[in-house]
């Protein structure tokens, strides 16, 4: 099993730490995982070890800095704080590429996304950012600010269309979106599939979230699909 190593970085003066997966090997990608609203977990970090054994360097991003929350209201109120102001929060993602660029500097960006982290990775394609691949994870697909110049990485967006979080009104507003920018997009939907279908450490049968094997592994596959074309294994 890869083991995670701390990487220290900030956004003005809130110090991050972020936590980095390496692969055995010469690497073909670097990975920003941006987590879910509780930040740093099990789930996400086993994530990030995936990549790592699929040859990609992953860094674990930090929503919040000293102090992270441990519990659910907490970091709903912490998610909350961040979301209301969606161009600091911004200019928060953006800090986190800048860091892993430096730690893998010369190979193809990618970002990916769960929940909060999935909505992140959206705000990123929107900002211009210079991606080659965004996927997002049951993220939330709504913004205050949507995309009204080019969108230039390709767009991977994986979702349970029984989420609750994010319904199908808000769907459609990001087809359109997308559309009118002429984004390369890929929407996955899974019928009867709720939120945080990817995590198999929350129980299957509880609502939102519920864990969905089926789509965790189909839309993790897709997932490592498109980094093959975008980065294939060194021969």
């Amino acid at each position: 099993m890869n083991s995670l190593e701390p990487l220290a970085y900030a956004d003005d003066a809130t110090v991050l730490t972020g936590w980095l997966a390496r692969p055995i090997g010469r690497a073909r990608a670097a990975v920003a995982v941006f987590p879910t609203f509780m930040n740093t977990s099990p789930g996400i970090e086993a994530k990030a070890r995936a990549l790592a054994d699929a040859g990609c360097i992953a860094l674990v991003a930090d929503f919040y800095g000293p102090g992270a929350p441990h519990d659910a209201q907490s970091a709903f109120e912490a998610m909350e704080r961040l979301r209301a102001d969606p161009v600091a929060m911004r200019r928060r993602l953006r800090v986190t590429l800048t860091a892993l660029t430096e730690a893998a500097p010369g190979l193809p960006m990618i970002a990916i996304g769960f929940c909060l982290g999935g909505m992140a990775v959206l705000e990123l394609a929107r900002d211009g950012a210079d991606l080659a691949l965004v996927a997002s994870f049951h993220g939330l697909l709504a913004t205050p600010h949507p995309a009204n110049g080019p969108v230039t990485p390709r767009i991977l967006v994986c979702h349970g269309d029984a989420d609750s979080l994010v319904p199908r009104t808000d769907v459609i507003a990001f087809w359109e979106e997308m559309t009118n920018v002429g984004a390369n997009w890929h929407f996955m939907s899974f019928g009867g599939v709720e939120h945080g279908f990817t995590n198999p450490l929350t129980p299957a049968r509880t609502p939102n979230p519920a864990y969905n094997a089926l789509a965790d592994r189909q839309s993790w596959t897709a997932l490592m699909h498109l980094i093959d074309e975008h980065a294939p294994l060194p021969a």
